[in-house]
């Protein structure tokens, strides 16, 4: 092993190199440079986009179930014969579920509609466009763990005179009512005229989603104003975390039946809880990462190969200095040493630089977008092990070949 004082020779030697070659330095280092920036930059990305997922996920509670006709992350183009004849989920399963399932607390069935060209509401002046406009009922509060915070939520009376009343999101007030309380205004939604009852408080968003941006109407109202929609998807609330398998199978058991399946048939429905939500991110992010480590192992590669260049460049230039050192003592493993450190020193700049210009731009994209950033110690550690581990394993050759050199070759060397 190398001994601290050669250690410290060689550390001070290649911090003399670095000076002395700014220019061929930074060119060396900058294959490393860009691909450590990539890794904390995206990881960076991705940790704050995966932090704020989960966070999301994590509001809607840990009892939440879904009742859809598809499950999450399927693609239309990849849907089966069977899967695109699956019958809609309606309103009167959704009143199944609340009567027949008894480990259900609450069912929200959810009804979207979007009007040609966007849904657009109007406060005299105002106009907001493109939100999510669909009808509910009064168990959304409960199912989905939101809360208004002004005003009052639907009632059940809401749903059985078909009130035309309405809940709208922090984006929607912001939007029609800047400075106004909206409670009790009324509004034009899509042409129609409601009365606005509540607002939703505000909640946690991923990249801008629009969690926040959305009129939901009583789901009386919404059937008389769209009769043709009788599609929708069910958000249910178990009685506690403890029954959440049984409740699924007693709801499994119910849409069967609903639907008239035999015993050999497959579902043709979807029940999927928040853990599935998760893992169809996870798959989302997956590309994300491929992405990442082929734009790093580019980087990494160059910047390896620049290394390997510049030592053989430095073994070439200092070939006499190295017949010196032979020819008073020095042993063949301090020289291959001598030149290993040197080539870690020279990649680890380029890991250091790479590692803070990678935190700077993830934090310049989380403060000009909407994309979170969250920046990983442990993939800062990992960045900075990259780099030298490139100079290990590109500078072995030229610290080898210096090793080898014969001293009274290298004495002679002009």
């Amino acid at each position: 092993m190398v001994k601290i004082s050669e250690f410290k020779e060689s550390f001070f030697m290649a911090l003399g190199t670095v000076k002395a070659h700014k220019m061929r330095s930074f060119l060396t280092i900058l294959g490393v440079l860009i691909g450590v920036t990539s890794i904390i930059g995206m990881v960076s990305l991705i940790e704050g986009l995966n932090n704020s997922m989960a966070q999301q996920i994590e509001n809607l509670g840990s009892s939440a179930i879904y009742v859809s006709k598809y499950k999450p992350g399927i693609q239309m183009g990849r849907r089966s014969s069977a899967e695109r004849n699956r019958p809609d989920i309606t309103f009167d399963d959704a009143e199944a579920v609340e009567e027949f399932c008894p480990l259900i607390e609450a069912v929200a069935p959810q009804n979207y509609y979007t009007k040609p060209g966007g849904n657009e509401a109007k406060y005299k002046s105002y106009t907001a466009k493109n939100f999510a406009f669909f009808g509910t009922v009064p168990g959304f509060e409960v199912v989905n763990n939101v809360y208004v915070e002004s005003g009052r939520f639907l009632t059940d009376n809401d749903i059985k005179y078909r009130a035309y009343v309405c809940v709208i999101g922090q984006d929607v007030k912001d939007v029609l009512f800047p400075g106004i309380d909206p409670i009790g205004k009324a509004i034009r939604l899509n042409g129609d005229k409601l009365t606005v009852i509540g607002v939703m408080e505000k909640r946690h968003t991923i990249m801008g989603s629009g969690e926040n941006n959305f009129i939901l109407v009583s789901y009386g109202a919404y059937e008389k104003l769209h009769p043709e929609e009788k599609a929708l998807w069910l958000a249910c609330k178990a009685k506690g975390p403890g029954v959440m398998q049984e409740a699924i199978d007693q709801i499994t058991d119910l849409m069967r039946r609903r639907h008239g399946l035999k015993y050999s048939d497959e579902n043709d429905f979807a029940v999927f809880t928040q853990e599935n939500l998760m893992e169809m991110w996870d798959q989302l992010t997956q590309a994300v990462w491929m992405v990442m480590i082929i734009i790093s192992s580019i980087g990494l590669m160059v910047g390896g190969v620049g290394v390997m260049n510049i030592m053989l460049v430095s073994v070439t230039e200092r070939t006499k200095e190295i017949g010196i050192r032979k020819a008073v003592g020095a042993k063949r493993s301090s020289i291959l040493w001598q030149f290993l450190i040197e080539a870690m020193v020279l990649s680890s700049f380029g890991g250091c630089l790479g590692i803070l210009i990678g935190i700077a731009l993830s934090q310049f994209i989380a403060a000009v977008s909407p994309l979170p950033a969250v920046v990983s110690i442990t993939w800062v550690i990992i960045g900075f092990c990259f780099s030298v581990g490139v100079a290990l394993v590109f500078g072995i050759y030229p610290a080898a070949r210096a090793s080898r050199l014969d001293p009274i070759e290298c004495l002679h060397y002009e």
